[in-house]
Formats: C-alpha cells, sequence, structure tokens
C-alpha cells in the first residue's frame, strides 16, 4: 500500500467511526517527518481512544502497524506514526490549541472522500 493509499484508508476509517474535522495534507514536499498528516477530531477523550484503537488494529489487519503511538493516555492527542503517515487524533480542546491545520497550511488538502 502505497503513502497515499494508507492516509486515505486512515482517513476513511476514522470517517466510517465517526471522527469529525477529518483532513489529510500532504507534506512530502515541505517536510522529512513524513508524505501525509492525517487529522481528526474525537468528540471526547473516550472517543479519541477508541479512533486510535479501531485505526491501529484495522490497519494492522492490512499488513501495517504503526512504528509508534504516542499519546494515547493524554486527555487530548494521540499520534499514530506509520512513517509516511502520521495520524494525529484530537479532541476539539487540542485540536484548537495545537492547530495544525494552520501550522502546516502550506502543505495540500487531499482530497481523501472523492475516490471512497
Amino acid at each position: 500500500m502505497t503513502s497515499l493509499e494508507l492516509a486515505k484508508k486512515a482517513a476513511r476509517l476514522l470517517d466510517d467511526k465517526k471522527a469529525e474535522r477529518v483532513n489529510v495534507i500532504e507534506i512530502q514536499e515541505i517536510s522529512s517527518l513524513g508524505d501525509y498528516f492525517v487529522i481528526a477530531t474525537g468528540t471526547s477523550t473516550t472517543h479519541v481512544r477508541a479512533l486510535a484503537d479501531e485505526l491501529e488494529e484495522k490497519l494492522k489487519a492490512e499488513g501495517a502497524a504503526p512504528a509508534r503511538v504516542e499519546g494515547y493516555r493524554s486527555n487530548s492527542w494521540v499520534l499514530l506514526d506509520y512513517s509516511s503517515v502520521v495520524v494525529h487524533i484530537f479532541t476539539q480542546e487540542g485540536r484548537d490549541f495545537y492547530d495544525l491545520d494552520r501550522l502546516w497550511a502550506d502543505g495540500k488538502l487531499v482530497d481523501w472522500y472523492a475516490d471512497a
């Protein structure tokens, strides 16, 4: 699976699990952190953890396991690092505070739902 396919798959899985404001941002031209960021919002800390669990389980079943998971015990942000794709799942407060959408505005927003 290519990094774009992985990013789109992650976005769809999060959307299916009722994540809000799911964005895929292509960053490969502006950063060495990866090729894509997937950013999503959960409605509560419990929802954020459920989104992370579901994503990790479903992608693992397709042969994609995260290199690391950070912030699982935090109250506002879980990060799943798939090397070329980094998934950020926030509470609304966490997303507003860190504002990654604005920080990475130079990246290209990917239309992940067009060919769902």
